[in-house]
């Protein structure tokens, strides 16, 4: 921790950071030979830019990998933020909130602009090269960054244990299970995953896992899923296995979806 902040710093290699904010939601800040990258910027319960500076004092890029409060709320700290253009209308339906704005007007701050990022974009850091992959799941923006040098890929709540697949907007799970099985050339090219609610990495074994998982949804193999009650209703729960001996996270993996989106 750092002084009486809440965001706890977890050096995950040399210039990569986690950024925890109350066990919440996580945030990644990448510092390259030029500038730094900042994916995701997490509730604003904490200055964040302040955090930021005790690490680094190279520009800052801001990238949301998709549209959420809890990822995109401490860009009020900044100066602009990147996201992908179909999750503008999600991001401003969290900012819209009057709650959010209460809290804008507390801080003296207002929401900086959002600018566009999408898949094929390529951010360089200096020394390091960070990929922009699109991945139409948890949300129709979201995106995933591959770090090249590194090996890793951060992927927001696209792919992790506990994946929610049953909002409002989501697309059917068949799709994004094919919008997976595109991407699984990735984990050639990388080692690691660093997901929007962790607190340490995963193998990237996660990824296939996950993919199975859906698979298993697509293919009717779903008699012991369970109820799944969120403020939006009553989904089903299917858990899936991931691989003994792995490095991962958390221990209990699961996809939540609705029966009439598969």
């Amino acid at each position: 921790m750092i002084g009486d902040s809440k965001i706890n710093i977890i050096k995950i290699t040399e210039d990569i950071y986690l950024l925890d904010e109350d066990n919440e939601a996580t945030g990644y800040l990448v510092v390259g030979r030029h500038k730094a990258l900042l994916i995701d910027t997490m509730n604003a319960h904490n200055d964040l830019k302040a955090v930021v500076r005790t690490i680094t004092d190279k520009p800052v890029m801001v990238v949301n990998t998709h549209g959420h409060g809890d990822h995109i709320f401490g860009n009020m700290f900044f100066d602009e933020a990147y996201i992908s253009p179909e999750d503008i209308p999600l991001a401003k339906m969290f900012t819209d909130q009057a709650a959010f704005e209460e809290l804008l007007e507390k801080n003296g701050k207002t929401m900086p602009p959002f600018k566009d990022i999408r898949g094929g974009d390529v951010i360089d850091l200096g020394g390091r090269t960070t990929d922009v992959y699109d991945i139409p799941g948890h949300t129709t923006g979201s995106i995933l960054l591959h770090l090249k040098e590194e090996r890793i890929l951060f992927v927001g709540d696209s792919i992790n244990h506990h994946l929610w697949l049953q909002l409002d907007g989501c697309p059917p799970v068949s799709e994004y299970l094919k919008t997976l099985e595109d991407l699984l050339f990735l984990q050639d090219r990388a080692d690691i995953i660093l997901h929007g609610h962790a607190q340490s990495p995963d193998d990237i074994s996660l990824m296939k896992c996950l993919v199975r998982g859906l698979r298993e949804i697509c293919d009717g193999k779903t008699d012991n899923d369970l109820p799944y009650e969120y403020f939006g209703g009553t989904a089903r729960m299917h858990p899936f296995e991931c691989i003994p001996g792995k490095n991962y996270s958390m221990q209990d993996h699961a996809i939540i979806y609705r029966e009439d989106n598969v």
